[in-house]
């Protein structure tokens, strides 16, 4: 019998812990107020999702290295979630099991995303064209042409409104399975496109780039990093560095470094009990050492001052 969950989230935290319960490292670039909206709809072989955010934000994703993943822009009225630094209006993003990926959305936005195991995968690929489709090792963006892709976007955008208006009918074992291989189709029938060894390899290229610096960023989280030692360690020029962020971050290495430790600070003064500790400790154990300045970022960033913040309920 299909699964469907249908959640609305106020909290960004809960938000990105509560996306297929994968390892999410998620950051709200802009002030205001959060809200988001999560469909999941599990078939038989076929896990679907369709999500809508109110607010840009960056998301790092870590595979489950079980599922293969596709992702595609569903609200053609905001500007295009990218992955990996691709326009995902008119290209399909397909992941690997292993790689992370990030995922960045510069105004409200709305996407979706359909899975399956590799085997399914693969034996769908078969059935339909001729020939097994495999995940990549890294991301790898596929422009489908215009007839398949219309149909794909129009079928999830009906799962997903037959979830949220009648999941009753969804329930029914016979809908399930047709939604499902009509799904199954769809995909399969965009995804039959590739690119060249050439394209590959750049993204190959900037994926290593970045999870090299996720590695040296998790290594060294109990120390202050400067950029002459983060490139060092990752291996890459400043400039490599600089534009591989730009372009799966939407910001420089430097900004990114700064955003992350405004973030653990924040969720350390929302742990913390006002009586135990002090906006300058949890500040300065972060690194922030002008108070002031980190004051007046933080309101900005996030709409309430740090010692607000620390006297909320744990």
């Amino acid at each position: 019998m299909p699964s469907i969950t249908v959640r609305t989230f106020a909290d960004p935290d809960a938000y990105f812990a509560g996306i297929r319960n994968l390892p999410i490292d998620g950051l709200v670039t802009e002030r205001g107020k959060f809200r988001a909206e999560a469909t999941l709809i599990d078939l038989r072989r076929l896990q679907m999702g369709r999500f809508d955010e109110d607010l840009p934000r960056i998301m790092k994703v870590t595979p489950s290295g079980s599922r293969c993943l596709t992702l595609f822009t569903t609200d053609a009225t905001h500007p295009a979630l990218l992955a990996n630094g691709v326009d995902t209006q008119n290209h399909i993003a397909m992941f690997g099991l292993q790689w992370p990926y990030y995922l960045r959305s510069a105004a409200a936005s709305g996407w979706g995303t359909m899975s399956l195991v590799p085997e399914d995968l693969a034996a769908a690929g078969r059935a339909i064209i001729g020939r097994e489709l495999t995940p990549p090792a890294f991301m790898l963006p596929i422009r489908p042409p215009v007839a398949p892709l219309s149909r794909l976007l129009e079928l999830h955008a009906a799962t997903g409104h037959l979830a949220k208006t009648a999941p009753g009918t969804l329930a029914k074992a016979e809908v399930a399975r047709a939604i499902e291989e009509a799904l199954l189709e769809a995909m399969v029938l965009c995804l039959a496109g590739g690119h060249s060894d050439e394209v590959r390899k750049v993204h190959r290229h900037r994926a290593m780039v970045m999870r090299r610096l996720e590695d040296t960023l998790r290594e060294k989280s109990d120390e202050p990093l400067y950029m002459a030692d983060l490139c060092a360690a990752v291996g890459a020029t400043y400039w490599t560095l600089r534009d591989c962020c730009l372009e799966y971050l939407g910001m420089s290495p430097k900004r990114y470094l700064w955003m992350r430790r405004m973030d653990l600070a924040r969720r350390a003064l929302r742990r913390a009990e006002s009586e135990k500790t002090t906006v300058t400790e949890i500040a300065t154990n972060y690194g922030f050492w002008e108070l002031g300045r980190f004051s007046g970022a933080y309101r900005s960033l996030f709409g309430e001052s740090p010692s607000t913040a620390l006297r909320r309920q744990p």
